[in-house]
């Protein structure tokens, strides 16, 4: 009888040994959920440092460096109102234009400069990466500068919806194919308003 029962017992201490190990087994896959999420404790970490260094690629660059000298004229032109323009809306846009990009522009410097790559230098125009993304022509911008009134009013405006919609075309490249979030960001904002201005600017031609 006694040799009987020995496999016998053995195999239940196998088993018992088995299920101890799978519940260990089990309390350390528990406790390591909070950190580890299943065992993976080492990719958190690493995907969120690299969030922290903020990945980039060419289009987030092109999109910067294009942005700023866009920007720049539009402030340009934007500067020329308070002194021109007849009506009191396209001051008030105009300020508006102001007050919104030139922060941008420091903001979009501010990447680049952390890349390590160029920054367009003041008053350079680098139609390189978009076309001319509706920027002003020399001559455009001499004809707004000779301007005055209701003309400058008009004249503003048409060549604002221009140049706004070269904006949002350059902001609808990046959200496709840019991968810095900030900068995503940024062109979804630029997106949503300067739609809305051409949409104001529009009716206020109309309205003429």
């Amino acid at each position: 009888m006694n040799t009987n029962r020995s496999p016998i017992r053995r195999g239940a201490a196998v088993a018992a040994a088995g299920a101890a190990a799978l519940v260990l087994a089990a309390c350390g896959s528990t406790g390591d959920n909070p950190t580890g999420h299943d065992g993976h404790a080492s990719k958190p970490p690493a995907a969120s440092a690299a969030a922290a260094q903020g990945q980039h690629n060419a289009a987030d660059i092109a999109f910067a460096q294009g942005m700023i000298p866009h920007h720049r004229q539009a402030v340009e032109m934007a500067d020329l109102a308070p002194a021109r323009a007849e009506s009191a809306e396209v001051k008030k846009l105009a300020e508006e234009i102001k007050k919104a990009q030139e922060p941008e522009v420091k903001t979009l410097s501010g990447w680049l400069a952390s890349w390590g790559e160029r920054v367009p230098a003041e008053g350079a125009m680098d139609h390189s990466a978009h076309g001319t993304a509706g920027m002003m022509t020399a001559e455009e911008m001499d004809e707004l500068k000779n301007s005055s009134g209701k003309a400058f009013d008009t004249a503003f405006m048409q060549l604002m919806i221009k140049h706004h919609e070269g904006a949002v075309a350059m902001a609808k490249t990046e959200e496709a194919e840019g991968s810095f979030p900030d900068a995503k960001t940024m062109a979804a904002a630029v997106i949503t308003s300067q739609t809305a201005e051409i949409t104001r600017m529009n009716d206020l031609l109309g309205e003429r």
